[in-house]
């Protein structure tokens, strides 16, 4: 190893895309991010441009090769690590999308959903996927695609058809079109994954109606999974990772054995907890995805998790500054919360997108409740970050009741864990202490240390990961007992938010 070895992380988040460049030791060197717009076509759907994303993709690299004044020729790999069940259509001889992407939080397919779940597929598609039944997911998204782009274009050529996630569309166009690939922690994501086999479920493909010719090869998480055309960087660099952000944050925290969690505060809020090499099945509709798979000796070693799925979290705080303009800035909503004694009686749930994890109710919508004469934009931004930490709290008791141990901490990243008000709630309402490390991005450092140690920049996972530096432990404080009696009255605010849109 050199002084001069770098790593590339591409973080292509829901709500924007960021290269980040690591040291030899594992720390940021430099970093460029682009926010990404988000397209609302109609109440509950949500897209994104796939050409946007691969712009600013190829904007990130050369701007966080320029600012660090690095030659490429010193990134030994590059590591990807995507938003998950978001996904595309396009013309393999084009390279065009046939259509924007559709984001994992968009419910037009939820009615789809509905009929197949009538129709009695939910415990055939739980038992080989181990994922609930929900528009969340890639499948029920691709079949809409594939049904619109063959309505809007009769004469396509469905051979020239390819399909995938971010991290599939990504990698297509870093290498020019060569390498047509996914890992398996993304591919677990997608309803079309037999978990069990690591391999697509031709059963479930002919019940979406997804031609098998249109699916990614799958590859382990950690491995070479082609190198970059020249022509981006003027260099060719291996791309040695592939990560669902979540999975990536799981693999950055050392999470790598059973009682092992984290939970990222992002766009939405994911709790996954390593069940080592078996599949576990959760009681309370937690998911049951891949952590991640390498090659040892020839084998493909698989770690699986159970993850709790939060749909709205960062992206409640975005709605109070872009829908609501109750704020600036995501910053100021710590010193908003902080500014009154309690939420005034108000509560907040977040099913803007509907509810995940525990509920999995995609008619549920968002509401404020209890808002009295007395009630100010402090307690209403108070009533936001509480919601988040007590859907945490939510998933947290689910996954201790089918762990069979309680969770002694938790780990947690992610931009929304800057807010010292929300990680000393979340403490306080959890009662027991939430580390939060120096590194937030979580995610990217995860992809980072994937790839570093795929191609040999570094030998030993475990040091890696002893390496990182911890910012602030929060502690239960005098607040706990109030919190977690608050937690109860938030339940009931929840039921009356539930089975809302319903035909």
């Amino acid at each position: 190893m050199t002084s001069a070895t770098y790593i590339m992380a591409l973080d292509l988040g829901t709500t924007g895309n960021r290269a980040i460049l690591f040291d030899p030791n594992g720390q940021i060197v430099d970093q460029a991010y682009k926010e990404l717009p988000q397209y609302y076509p109609q109440p509950g759907w949500v897209e994104h441009d796939a050409l946007e994303i691969w712009r600013d993709t190829r904007w990130a690299m050369e701007t966080v090769v320029a600012q660090a004044q690095i030659n490429p020729v010193q990134i030994a790999a590059i590591g990807l690590t995507v938003q998950r069940e978001t996904c595309l259509l396009w013309d393999k001889t084009t390279g065009q999308p046939l259509h924007k992407a559709i984001v994992w939080q968009d419910r037009r397919t939820a009615a789809y959903c509905n009929q197949l779940a009538e129709q009695g597929y939910t415990q055939e598609i739980y038992d080989r996927t181990g994922l609930v039944l929900d528009a969340y997911f890639s499948g029920s998204k691709l079949a809409w695609l594939l049904a619109e782009v063959k309505k809007q274009n009769p004469n396509l050529n469905l051979d020239n058809v390819i399909a995938g996630t971010i991290d599939t569309w990504a990698l297509w166009n870093l290498t020019g079109g060569k390498v047509h690939a996914t890992d398996h922690s993304n591919a677990s994501r997608t309803l079309l994954l037999n978990l069990s086999q690591g391999t697509w479920d031709d059963h479930l493909l002919n019940l979406f109606g997804i031609p098998k010719s249109f699916m990614p090869a799958i590859q382990p998480s950690l491995g070479v999974f082609g190198k970059t055309d020249a022509k981006f960087l003027g260099q060719e660099i291996p791309i040695a990772a592939i990560f669902g952000d979540q999975q990536a944050a799981l693999f950055a925290h050392g999470c790598d054995r059973p009682g092992s969690l984290k939970c990222t505060y992002g766009t939405g809020s994911f709790l996954v907890a390593h069940t080592g090499s078996d599949i576990a099945r959760s009681k309370n509709r937690l998911l049951s995805t891949v952590a991640w798979t390498q090659t040892n000796q020839g084998q493909t070693q698989t770690g699986y998790a159970i993850e709790g799925s939060m749909f709205t979290s960062g992206a409640c705080i975005q709605w109070l500054r872009d829908g609501l303009k109750l704020i600036t800035h995501a910053a100021e909503t710590e010193g908003l919360a902080q500014a009154v004694e309690d939420n005034g009686g108000v509560y907040f749930v977040p099913a803007l997108s509907g509810l995940g994890a525990p509920h999995w109710d995609m008619s549920a919508r968002g509401a404020f409740l209890g808002i009295t004469r007395g009630a100010q934009r402090e307690h209403m931004v108070r009533a936001v970050l509480e919601a988040i930490a007590y859907q945490t709290k939510e998933v947290v008791d689910a996954v201790n009741q089918d762990c069979g141990t309680s969770i002694q901490n938790l780990k947690v990243d992610g931009g929304a864990c800057q807010n010292n008000f929300l990680m000393q709630y979340q403490a306080d309402v959890l009662g027991i202490p939430v580390e939060r490390p120096a590194v937030l991005d979580a995610t990217a450092q995860g992809a980072a240390f994937g790839a570093g140690l795929a191609v040999g920049v570094w030998q030993d996972y475990a040091a890696l990961v002893a390496g990182r530096k911890i910012d602030q432990v929060f502690e239960p404080g005098t607040n706990a007992s109030s919190a977690q009696a608050n937690f109860k009255t938030w339940q009931k605010a929840v039921s009356r938010a539930k089975e809302w849109a319903t035909d």
